[in-house]
C-alpha cells in the first residue's frame, strides 16, 4: 500500500509494545476505531501500518534498520505511550520511535510541520494511555526534542491509572474525556498534519532560515550605521538595536522552545498564537531627554512583533487607554504587577516590561518577556548605548 503523498509508503504507522495489547487487546481495538474514523475524515484512502505480530517476523539478529526502513517511510507516526513503551531496551522504542524521528528529521519535510492555521505540529503524534512518571516523560522529550503533547486515552479514579475504553463513563473519569471524542481528535490531528505536508516541504525550516537571515541583516545594518556619523544617524542606530531585541524575542518564542519550563511558554504555544502586550518603557535615568523614547520604543517593538505569524500583538491604543484609565500617564508607576493586570485585561498570554537604566556613562535598554498570570520571567533582553548619544526625535 502507498501514501497519498508520493515517495512515502504509508500514511500512518502505529508503534506499540506487545505488553499493551494483551488481555483486552486495547491497541487492536484502538486501531480499528481509528481506521473507521479516518475513513469518514478523509476523502482519500489512508494507509495504516499496524504490526499485529510480535516482531513482524523480525528478530534482533536481523538487519532491523533495513527491514523497517520502508515501513517507517510514513507521514504520521503514532506511538502508544504507556509505562512499558518508555523503555530504551524495547524493540518499539529503539527501532521504531527513535528510528522514525531520525528519518523524518532528515527527509524533505522535516519532523515539524507548519499547519494550515499557522501553528506547528510534530509528525510524531503520541497517544498516551497512562500517566507517566517524570523520568519517562523526560525520556520521551529527549527523543522528541520538546514537550510531550499527546492525545490522552487515560481513565482515572482515585488509585486508578489505566487506558480509556469505549465503555467508560466520562462523568466518573477524573479526566472527563470520552473515548469516541478522543478518537475523533486523533483523526483530525492526522488530517491537519497531512494537509500541512501537502502545502509543500520544509515550510517550517524555511521560516527559521528566513528569520535568521533577517536577524543577520539587522545586525549588519547596525554595524554599518555605527560606522557612519553618530550625530546624524543615532536615531536609526537605536531603531536597529530595538529591532534586534524584537527579532530576538520572536526567535526565542519560535525557535528555542526548549529553554523554557514545561507548561510555560511551550504550553502557551500549544494553544495557538501567543498573544502579547508591550508596555511603555520606563525612563530610570536622570536624563529627561530619554522621556520622549518611552513610547517610541514601545511602538517599534509592537510594529516588528506584529510581523510574526506566531504572535497576536495588542496594539498601542488598547494598552495605553487602560493605563490612562488608571491615571498611569506617569510610566514610573507601572510596576510588574500593574503590567500583569493590564496584560490580563487585554487577554494577553505574555507581556514585555521594559526600562531605560543608567549603567555608568551608558544607558541600558532592558526588555523582559513575562508570563501574564504567574509573572514568571521567561527571558531578559538588553541593549547598551552611551548616555551622550540620545537620539533626536525628528
Amino acid at each position: 500500500m502507498s501514501s497519498i503523498i508520493e515517495g512515502y509508503n504509508y500514511d500512518i504507522f502505529i508503534s506499540y509494545r506487545q505488553k499493551d495489547n494483551k488481555d483486552d487487546r486495547w491497541v487492536s481495538e484502538f486501531v480499528e476505531a481509528l481506521k473507521i474514523e479516518v475513513e469518514s475524515t478523509f476523502k482519500e484512502e489512508i494507509s495504516v501500518y499496524f504490526d499485529i505480530n510480535p516482531h513482524d517476523g523480525l528478530l534482533e539478529t536481523h538487519d532491523v534498520d533495513e527491514s523497517l526502513k520502508e515501513k517507517l517511510k510514513c507521514l504520521v507516526f503514532i506511538p502508544i505511550i504507556s509505562r512499558t513503551y518508555c523503555d530504551p531496551k524495547a524493540f518499539a522504542w529503539e527501532h521504531e520511535f527513535k528510528a522514525f524521528v531520525k528519518l523524518a528529521s532528515n527527509d524533505e519535510y522535516g519532523l515539524k510541520i507548519k499547519l494550515p492555521g499557522g501553528n506547528v505540529a510534530n509528525r510524531v503524534l503520541p497517544v498516551q494511555i497512562h500517566d507517566l512518571d517524570r523520568t519517562d516523560s523526560k525520556l520521551c522529550e529527549s527523543v522528541l526534542g520538546g514537550v510531550l503533547r499527546g492525545i490522552e486515552f487515560i481513565y482515572k479514579e482515585p488509585g486508578v491509572n489505566r487506558p480509556l475504553t469505549p465503555k467508560d463513563n466520562e462523568e466518573k473519569n477524573i479526566n472527563n474525556i470520552n473515548y469516541r471524542n478522543q478518537i475523533n481528535k486523533v483523526a483530525l490531528a492526522i488530517k491537519e498534519i497531512i494537509q500541512g505536508m501537502k502545502t509543500g516541504p520544509v515550510t517550517w525550516e524555511k521560516e527559521k532560515i528566513e528569520r535568521k537571515e533577517a536577524l543577520k541583516e539587522v545586525k549588519e545594518d547596525e554595524k554599518r550605521i555605527g560606522q557612519e556619523k553618530p550625530a546624524v544617524l543615532s536615531k536609526r542606530k537605536l531603531i536597529a538595536g530595538i529591532t534586534i531585541i524584537a527579532l530576538l524575542i520572536v526567535a526565542t518564542i519560535i525557535l528555542y522552545p526548549r529553554i523554557f519550563q514545561r507548561d510555560s511558554l511551550e504550553y502557551l504555544r500549544s494553544k495557538g498564537k501567543i498573544s502579547i502586550a508591550v508596555m511603555p518603557f520606563q525612563n530610570r535615568t536622570s536624563n529627561t531627554s530619554w522621556d520622549d523614547y518611552k513610547n517610541v520604543i514601545q511602538d517599534i517593538l509592537i510594529t516588528y512583533l506584529s510581523n510574526s505569524n506566531e504572535l497576536s500583538v495588542r496594539q498601542t491604543e488598547s494598552i495605553n487607554s487602560l493605563l490612562d484609565a488608571r491615571n498611569l500617564d506617569n510610566y514610573a508607576s507601572i510596576t510588574p504587577t500593574v503590567a500583569s493586570n493590564i496584560s490580563k485585561r487585554l487577554d494577553a498570554n505574555v507581556f514585555i516590561y521594559g526600562s531605560i537604566n543608567p549603567v555608568g556613562n551608558r544607558v541600558r535598554l532592558i526588555a523582559q518577556l513575562i508570563d501574564s498570570k504567574t509573572r514568571e520571567i521567561f527571558k531578559t533582553f538588553q541593549m547598551d548605548k552611551t548616555d551622550t548619544q540620545v537620539p533626536r526625535i525628528e
